[in-house]
Formats: structure tokens, C-alpha cells, sequence
């Protein structure tokens, strides 16, 4: 019996950043006829998980950011920080 060699893409179990997670959720929040940017300003003023689809699943990736490192991260790329 010949055994067969596995591939690992170690790209793909490289943990996401902040950024790339954000612009995930957005096209998720696009793609279901949403305006991304106003559901994700209500899930970052809220907390409130229900603002962001599941499509995709971009809630559970947008969940496993805290919300004050989420507004710190977009000020800091904001003000070139």
C-alpha cells in the first residue's frame, strides 16, 4: 500500500491581522446587500454581534478581535500611526 504525501500551505494557518479580518467582513457585509461601513460602525459602538453577517463567517472572525484593539488599530492606520 503506497502511502501518499500530505501538502501543508502554511500561508493558510497564518493568523489573520486586524486589516485583512476587517476588509473580510466588509465584502461579507457587501456581498449580502449591507453597507459595510454602517454595520461595522454599529458592531464597534455596540458590541452588538448582530450588526455583522455570518456569510463567510465574518462574525466569528470580527468576535475574535476586542473592540478597543479594533478602534485602535483603524486610528492608528487612519493617522498613518
Amino acid at each position: 500500500m503506497e502511502s501518499k504525501t500530505i501538502m501543508f500551505d502554511a500561508s493558510r494557518s497564518q493568523p489573520k491581522t486586524t486589516k485583512e479580518i476587517l476588509a473580510e467582513v466588509f465584502e461579507a457585509l457587501e456581498d449580502r446587500g449591507y453597507n459595510g461601513i454602517d454595520q461595522m460602525v454599529g458592531y464597534i459602538l455596540s458590541g452588538d454581534p448582530s450588526y455583522i453577517t455570518s456569510h463567510n463567517n465574518a462574525r466569528n472572525m470580527i468576535s475574535r478581535i476586542d473592540r478597543d484593539e479594533l478602534v485602535e488599530e483603524i486610528l492608528r492606520d487612519y493617522l498613518g500611526k
